[in-house]
């Protein structure tokens, strides 16, 4: 392909890429498509179904993401997962203002999309279940009176 021009190759490589996104659209229509199989039409709010999720759960946990199963877990998979590893999750915690900070810092910088009526099941879920821990040390001691010693 190094003897093609260069504008050649480049429509080569579009091609490509067109065929590929063609065929993820293929291979995800029946997860996205607003149409169900009795014909009905989705709720624009309904979240997508996630085929084989609850198989996947042991003890309480999503297994291949580690996330804690509960409400909201398969929107924080299909969102959050799209781009990075759940453990980077996993391993932060917030209270629902923070977790909103962080998702505001990935639209900004990240290119993360608007989450729109999810947003709020998102944070839900996040804030139940990745809030901060209460430290397993005592508190700063506070008001003492302290003294001088002498030799």
């Amino acid at each position: 392909m190094q003897h093609l021009p260069s504008n050649l190759r480049l429509l080569i490589g579009a091609g490509l890429l067109v065929l590929v996104l063609a065929g993820l659209g293929v291979y995800f229509q029946s997860e996205t498509s607003p149409v169900l199989e009795d014909g009905e039409i989705r709720e624009a709010d309904a979240p997508l179904p996630m085929t084989g999720i609850d198989g996947d759960i042991k003890n309480g946990v999503h297994v291949p993401t580690g996330f804690i199963a509960a409400e909201g877990v398969h929107l924080v998979i299909a969102h959050c997962t799209a781009c990075h590893s759940a453990k980077l999750v996993t391993q932060n915690r917030a209270d629902r203002e923070g977790w909103q900070q962080m998702i505001r810092w990935m639209q900004r910088t990240q290119n993360l999309w608007d989450l729109g009526e999810q947003e709020a099941a998102i944070l839900d879920y996040l804030a139940e279940n990745y809030a901060p821990v209460k430290s397993g040390r005592r508190p700063p001691l506070t008001d003492i009176d302290w003294y001088e010693l002498k030799d």
